[in-house]
């Protein structure tokens, strides 16, 4: 629990009911929009950049849903170890990756890209599909799937 002591409870809570870990009935992500809806319900209003992880079988189900890393104000720092760990550990057929901008704006930045684009690679090398990277803002998001840039 340690990763999470900064978060309060009603942010715990609402990672756990996403992370499908009280009970709730799991519903699959087979669409950019799927994987918006299931993000936001969780990251969009916090006020620190928060980088998820969803992790989901072969079926499209997910199995997961963790904190990779909590940045500051405007920044996170990602590496391919800490978000590939837990799909090999979970057996994951592939994941989505969803991030917010407390700033308000849903564009990506450089190290956006870059992030995703060494995430994407890895991936490739373990045989664990990215399927997405979106971020979320409270009025918006981006989809670098649905942008053409996966």
């Amino acid at each position: 629990m340690k990763k999470y002591s900064r978060m309060t409870k009603k942010q715990l809570l609402a990672l756990l009911a996403s992370s499908n870990l009280i009970g709730e009935k799991k519903e699959k992500i087979l669409r950019s929009e799927d994987a918006v809806k299931t993000a936001a319900t969780v990251i969009k209003n916090w006020k620190q950049e928060h980088f998820v992880v969803i992790y989901l079988d072969g079926a499209g189900q997910p199995i997961d849903t963790r904190t990779i890393f909590i940045g500051t104000l405007n920044q996170s720092l990602v590496h391919p170890r800490e978000t590939f760990a837990p799909a090999i550990e979970l057996r994951a057929a592939s994941i989505i990756l969803a991030h917010n901008h407390p700033a308000g704006t849903s564009e990506p930045s450089h190290e956006d890209l870059d992030v995703t684009k060494r995430l994407v690679e890895s991936g490739r090398l373990l045989g664990i599909e990215v399927l997405d990277h979106v971020i979320i803002t409270a009025d918006s998001h981006y989809s670098f799937r649905q942008a053409g840039r996966l």
